[in-house]
């Protein structure tokens, strides 16, 4: 692509895409495209060329980059119509849009690139907002279309995104020279103008004009009367933490998946509507929606405030006859050349009076799916305001569903890490070894709870690991059954449960016996013996509730082996640690939840403990300066290796990352070789 940046109409279609992905009012995530013609050079003639920049596939408008561009000559897209072999064999011209690209590099050309390159006029958007669809989605959009618009904005009759759609809305506006763009029905909009303002103004034009008659003319309850009185909201947050481990364990019946949680005002007026059932029955229409949230969602039809032993009974009903109606729905639509069934767990689950629980195979998917049905909740009050909501038939949401075209696009997926789906809580995340396994887990795909009593070392951890779909930090006393509670409803609000916690946080007082209060033995004990006691405790009824097994790793001590000097309170609690986790394995070995422990030799360099007067001490106690403990320590072991913070978060990915999935109730040495701690 070179130096197309210097071109202004690349500059002009990346501003323009930049604003318009700002505003969810306009698109949502990775949602819509837009493009620009204008003037190259051929670099093997160097004669000039005419160019379509395009948005390719899987990109996102407001973070669109150069590179998330395709870029077409445009010579060779017009002469396609000429070897089109008709809508029944349509798929085929996605691979002619490879023949069609110019240089090397940039995205994949979407399935929406037919739209722009015959659409003859110099920039194109194609967007999805939620006023466009709830038009696009009404029982009579096509007349509604005429009433609101004029002959400034025409209808075009659904058909799925693709070459022939990209043919229909060439003729409508070489038909139609005064028009400045069309309504897909079913689907969304398509803008154009002979300027790339110009063409942003008519797609806001369009999207402003549809917001405005709908608020005008729409009656005040499409959804009906509530019927279901929200919850308060600390309330409803400690039930959507109690629910949310059992949702995610039933929607992860085909594959773990991640959670997201949403009782935005405008998710609770749905689900507390009398016409929740009905219009949930319906399904999304818009491609965009209905790939990301499935056709339809799985509605809970307990009361709000309904023992959790009731409403753990009914949502296990209600997912089996989702699940048998999922298969029924693919039985009906299948064909011989069908790629086989993804999975037939809901994505959305509405709960009245509570929210909306969505999934996705990372954080951001999850998010992203909810976020899609609140857009798809604005299009069913738009569509039922105004007319009825009338979305396109299950078989064409079938068609696109199972699409070979998509399956493809998910096929070139990169991979998952590892530990992709599982959520990893820390304790004393915040600095030293707990720093140092977050980051591990994080880098390995994991989503990360740093949880640490230190708030603002806690944030500066999940900082550096990434935005709130990768990390968040909770603070957290760990001698706090009520503080330890709180955090892990935290992590299960943020990511819908947690499946690998970190028993890390501790500290050290090195005293000899007769000098060790007992205020020093307390709160080595409470920290590290009864804090890891009540955080496997909360995790555990996560764990259990989710029934999707998990890991309980414990940073124990080579001190919970070996007797050292002036050391009783440290290595006392370090061995209480150690055998909670044979405790803890033999008991929770029935629910699938694995129970380890590592037991590292002293870590000197990035630890919080010693940096925290502990290394002097222990200095004192071997008779060497206190910058030579690491060096003292690593002398004794047998590989005469210092053992650092990232060598303990080896030992944590290595334990759970399922290589040992049949390991439990071990200790793992990360010592370097001490010989007096070698387990017996």
């Amino acid at each position: 692509m070179g130096t197309a940046m210097t071109n202004p109409a690349v500059a002009a279609l990346i501003a323009r895409s930049h604003r318009l992905g700002a505003d969810p009012r306009t698109t949502n995530y990775a949602g819509g495209n837009t493009s620009a013609k204008g003037a190259g050079t051929d670099p093997v003639t160097g004669e000039p060329v005419e160019l379509l920049w395009v948005k390719g596939s899987g990109g996102d408008l407001g973070t669109l980059t150069e590179n998330g561009l395709a870029v077409l000559r445009l010579d060779r897209l017009r002469a396609l119509p000429g070897v089109y072999p008709g809508v029944e064999r349509e798929d085929e011209m996605v691979a002619a849009f490879d023949y069609c690209l110019h240089g090397r590099g940039g995205a994949a050309p979407s399935i929406d690139t037919a739209m722009h390159g015959l659409v003859d006029v110099p920039h194109v958007d194609h967007l999805h907002p939620d006023a466009g669809i709830a038009i696009a989605t009404a029982a009579d959009g096509p007349a509604l279309t005429e009433e609101i618009f004029g002959d400034r904005v025409l209808w075009v009759d659904w058909r799925r995104p693709g070459f022939q759609l990209g043919l229909d809305i060439a003729a409508v506006q070489r038909a139609n020279p005064q028009a400045i763009g069309v309504i897909l029905g079913g689907h969304g909009i398509t803008a154009w103008g002979a300027t790339s303002d110009e063409c942003e103004a008519n797609s806001q034009e369009i999207i402003g004009i549809a917001a405005r008659y709908i608020a005008d003319k729409g009656k005040e309850a499409p959804f009906g009367p509530r019927i279901i009185k929200n919850l308060d909201k600390t309330v409803r947050r400690t039930k959507a933490a109690d629910l949310f481990p059992i949702i995610r364990g039933l929607a992860s019946t085909d594959r773990p998946q991640v959670g997201h949680f949403t009782d935005d005002d405008v998710v609770l007026d749905f689900v507390g509507s009398e016409r929740l059932k009905e219009l949930a029955a319906l399904g999304t229409s818009c491609p965009d929606h209905f790939l990301r949230t499935k056709v339809k969602p799985l509605v809970l039809d307990t009361a709000p405030d309904a023992p959790l032993d009731e409403v753990t009974t009914r949502l296990k009903e209600l997912h089996e006859a989702y699940r048998a109606d999922y298969r029924a729905y693919y039985d009906r639509h299948a064909t011989p050349d069908s790629p086989a069934i993804r999975g037939a767990d809901p994505a959305i689950v509405l709960v009245p009076g509570i929210g909306m629980f969505s999934f996705g195979a990372n954080k951001q998917t999850a998010r992203v799916a909810g976020e899609f049905y609140v857009n798809a909740i604005n299009v069913m009050r738009g569509a039922e305001a105004i007319s009825r909501y009338a979305p396109i038939d299950e078989a064409e949401k079938f068609r696109i569903e199972y699409w070979s075209l998509e399956e493809a696009k998910l096929q070139r997926m990169p991979k998952p890490k590892p530990l992709s789906t599982r959520v990893a809580f820390v304790t004393g995340g915040g600095s030293g070894i707990g720093r140092a396994i977050a980051l591990r887990l994080a880098a390995e795909g994991a989503c990360v709870v740093v949880a640490d009593r230190d708030a603002a070392t806690a944030e500066t951890v999940a900082r550096e690991i990434g935005g709130t779909d990768a990390a968040i930090s909770v603070t957290a006393d760990v001698t706090d059954a009520a503080a330890v509670e709180a955090a892990v409803n935290e992590a299960v609000l943020a990511f819908g449960g947690v499946d690998l916690i970190v028993n890390n946080a501790g500290l050290s007082i090195s005293k000899p016996l007769l000098e060790t209060t007992e205020q020093d033995w307390d709160l080595q004990h409470d920290v590290m013996a009864k804090g890891s006691f009540l955080v496997a405790k909360a995790a555990a009824r996560i764990l259990i509730a989710q029934g999707m097994g998990g890991d309980i790793v414990y940073i124990s001590s080579k001190n919970s082996l070996f007797a050292g000097p002036d050391n009783v309170a440290y290595g006392a609690a370090k061995a209480d640690q150690a055998h909670q986790v044979r405790l803890l394995a033999a008991e929770l070995g029935a629910f699938g939840v694995r129970v380890n422990g590592i037991n590292p030799d002293g870590v000197v360099r990035g630890s919080g403990i010693f940096a925290g007067g502990w290394g002097a001490q222990r200095a004192a106690v071997y008779g060497v300066p206190e910058e030579r403990l690491g060096e003292f320590y690593a002398q004794r072991t047998l590989l005469k290796r210092e053992v650092l913070p990232e060598h303990v978060a080896n030992a944590v990915f290595v334990l759970t990352a399922g290589d040992l999935s049949h390991t439990t109730g071990l200790h793992i040495p990360v010592d370097a070789g001490v010989a007096a701690a070698f387990l017996r």
